[in-house]
């Protein structure tokens, strides 16, 4: 018996497969939006704070976030009325406040129960943030998906990493050197809530 493929099969059949190229470039814009290393000196301002942080909770939380949002974000956001920009907005405040802290050594942050601190803010809004979120929208339209599914889960291990080396990173760096950074990424965190906010504003 013979089978005829049609173009249409040849075309799914081909966006199945797997292309590293692809893997790579989607790899690359999450990993510069998620921006962990960046991220440093907040874990580790939250660690000295709430105490124990979840390392593995708070990855598979924000790889489930992310992935979910991949397919689904678009569809709820509409579902219950907030446009994608809206969205990008309610996260820069976020990040903007998260900023201030690092900046002028302020406590806006409070959690009386610290195994949320896994959840809030490290899956979300610093890992899985707004910026990431709409970022997956935005990839989706270009990439094939399970490209995207698979640069996900890299950034997710590089992020693991880095919160379960923190304690170490905190040790190398001294309290000193956690202060510059923390002044320099606040400055940095300042200007992306920033750019967040007026790019989905449209000033």
């Amino acid at each position: 018996m013979l089978f005829v493929i049609l173009p249409a099969e040849i075309k799914t059949q081909k966006n199945m497969q797997f292309n590293i190229k692809e893997i790579f470039t989607v790899g690359m814009v999450l990993f510069a939006v998620i921006d962990i290393v960046g991220s440093i000196p907040i874990i580790i301002d939250l660690r000295q704070k709430v105490g124990h942080i979840k390392s593995e909770k708070a990855s598979i939380v924000a790889m489930v976030l992310m992935i979910a949002f991949l397919f689904l974000g678009e569809s709820i956001l509409n579902l219950i009325g907030i446009d994608v920009s809206s969205f990008a907005i309610a996260g820069s405040f976020v990040l903007f406040f998260l900023a201030l802290e690092m900046i002028l050594g302020i406590n806006l942050y409070r959690d009386d129960i610290p195994e949320t601190a896994s959840i809030v803010p490290i899956a979300f809004p610093l890992i899985a943030g707004a910026g990431t979120m709409t970022s997956l929208l935005s990839l989706r339209a270009e990439y094939a998906v399970q490209n995207i599914i698979v640069a996900i889960i890299i950034n997710i291990v590089v992020v693991y990493a880095v919160l379960k080396l923190s304690t170490k990173i905190e040790k190398i760096l001294g309290s000193g050197g956690i202060a510059i950074l923390r002044k320099v990424f606040g400055i940095i965190l300042l200007a992306i809530a920033i750019k967040l906010f007026r790019t989905n504003v449209g000033f």
